[in-house]
């Protein structure tokens, strides 16, 4: 696969909103510049477009040159990729037109793809896309899988998410929903998740998962990283707890690769971060469950912090 075309002639200014910041940059061939992050608003979704449309306007006052803006948003988008249906991570986020709202306050005439006088960017225009697919998309040409033709990328973070890119595109299927493997049945009559399903992975295998489950068998608050932490320094409890997730995920992994089969799994998102134990349980799994059809090819995710706007920037393409 050649990556070359798709992204080597374009400057396109990338956007990640997440629940408590927001990062954009201006992506230039493989180069990401004049990056900035600032903290998510929490007081509705105007407010995060307004935050969104202040960073990106300083970024085409540096950057004339820019030729699209991507904008990589948390949740499940509608099926014309123009508006948000609904972040639970992001307070008031819900049925918000992001493509509108962008174009409204970057003075945009509507429908018409320009800005108003005084701006050099004819032509430019917005285009919204999930965050972990975008970041998908971006570990696949600049990242993990890079040089590959199919790959699947998973986040494990507060939630699970994921993308799938074919050929150098993203695969969003019929309804868009590809990729989203937090909400696949881990366990169902489980634990109720964000989106209001039983025993999804994300209810049972995430971040927010390991530590409800912890706090819970040991009586007291305990966070993600010292459930992490606890389970390395051999706490029964947090062990099983950790393992019994870490193994859901892996065999999640092994279902993934026999329905479609692709030719790397790059893992990433705040939870991955552990390490080596956490890729070790989760490798442990796949090995068991993806015998005798195919043991998932799993690497580990490269770009990082800039992950998110170089997908969105690159989603922009």
């Amino acid at each position: 696969m050649t990556t070359e075309p798709f992204f080597n002639n374009l400057v396109s200014i990338g956007v990640d909103i997440g629940g408590t910041k927001i990062a954009c940059g201006v992506l230039r061939g493989e180069t990401v510049q004049d990056a900035s992050t600032i903290a998510t608003p929490d007081t509705g979704w105007e407010a995060v477009l307004d935050a969104v449309a202040a960073q990106v306007r300083e970024l085409l006052a540096k950057h004339p040159e820019v030729q699209r803006i991507g904008v990589g948003a948390p949740g499940p988008l509608s099926a014309d990729r123009q508006r948000v249906r609904f972040a639970p991570n992001i307070y008031g986020f819900n049925d918000v037109p992001v493509v509108a709202g962008l174009r409204e306050r970057l003075g945009f005439e509507a429908g018409a793809g320009q800005q108003a006088a005084g701006q050099q960017a004819a032509g430019l225009h917005v285009v919204l896309e999930n965050d972990a697919r975008a970041a998908a998309l971006a570990e696949a040409h600049l990242g993990a899988a890079r040089g590959t033709h199919s790959s699947m990328y998973i986040t494990v973070s507060t939630g699970i998410g994921g993308g799938v890119v074919i050929g150098g595109r993203l695969w969003h299927g019929h309804n868009g929903m590809a990729g989203e493997v937090g909400h696949i049945m881990a366990l169902p009559g489980g634990p109720i998740s964000g989106a209001g399903l039983d025993g999804s992975l994300e209810a049972v295998a995430s971040g927010t998962a390991i530590a409800r489950d912890t706090s819970y068998a040991l009586n007291r608050r305990v966070s993600t990283p010292e459930a992490f932490a606890l389970a390395q320094a051999g706490d029964a409890v947090a062990g099983q707890i950790v393992g019994l997730a870490l193994r859901r995920i892996g065999i999640a992994l092994t279902d993934l690769q026999k329905i479609i089969d692709p030719e790397v799994f790059v893992i990433g998102g705040g939870v991955a971060a552990v390490g080596d134990y956490f890729f070790a349980g989760i490798e442990a799994a796949a090995q068991e469950y993806g015998a005798p059809f195919a043991v998932p090819n799993i690497r580990r995710a490269q770009l990082g912090a800039n992950v998110g706007v170089i997908g969105a920037a690159l989603a922009a393409g």
